[in-house]
């Protein structure tokens, strides 16, 4: 289906002042950005961002949303016979080819506490959405603790796993080396892990 014109609009605006503001977030730093800068960089009023973000915390994480949005969709439309962790990394792999802008906004976070401390519960969304779609392979009812300590256990890899990175991005062939033992250890420590 084709989108119109005035959605075509809509979207160009809102890539336009995600653009202006994680050039200027990685030029001026967070904090020393202001709604005005971004406005002005887009060629839009300051009122005009908030039709399109409720904050300017928002502009640094609006990947998250779309991205989590996708995840939840590759995990529910996984073929017949895969299981959640392996979606979640054909899902990781398949997303190698992020967008350059992203390692300079992974900067602007890494050098703000706020942000670092935001970006976790954001990331915990994932981990919901992981956790899910594991206790949906294992039969799991809602005591079964197994596929929130295996969403957590993710979390928690790929973190390290990305601080050792520096965020910058990856081919997908180093992603996949890196994130297939993650894998296979937290699939090892599902079979370990007594149900209930």
């Amino acid at each position: 289906m084709a989108i119109g014109l005035r959605e075509r609009k809509k979207q160009q605006t809102r890539e336009a002042l995600r653009r202006a503001a994680w050039d200027l977030f990685a030029e001026r730093g967070y904090e020393a950005t202001t709604l005005a800068d971004i406005a002005d960089a887009a060629g839009v009023s300051t009122r005009t961002i908030f039709a399109y973000f409720p904050s300017k915390e928002d502009i640094v994480f609006c990947e998250f949303e779309s991205m989590r949005e996708a995840l939840g969709v590759a995990l529910a439309q996984r073929p017949e016979g895969q299981d959640a962790l392996g979606a979640l990394r054909d899902f990781i792999v398949s997303s190698a080819h992020a967008k350059a802008d992203g390692e300079g906004i992974a900067q602007v976070i890494a050098a703000d506490e706020t942000l670092r401390s935001h970006k976790r519960a954001r990331i915990a969304e994932f981990q919901d959405v992981v956790a899910a779609a594991i206790a949906e392979d294992l039969g799991a009812g809602p005591d079964d603790l197994r596929p929130q300590v295996a969403a957590a256990s993710l979390t928690a890899a790929f973190e390290v796993l990305e601080r050792e990175t520096g965020g910058k991005p990856q081919t997908a062939e180093d992603i996949a080396a890196a994130i297939d033992p993650i894998i296979a250890f937290v699939r090892a420590g599902l079979s370990a892990f007594p149900a209930g």
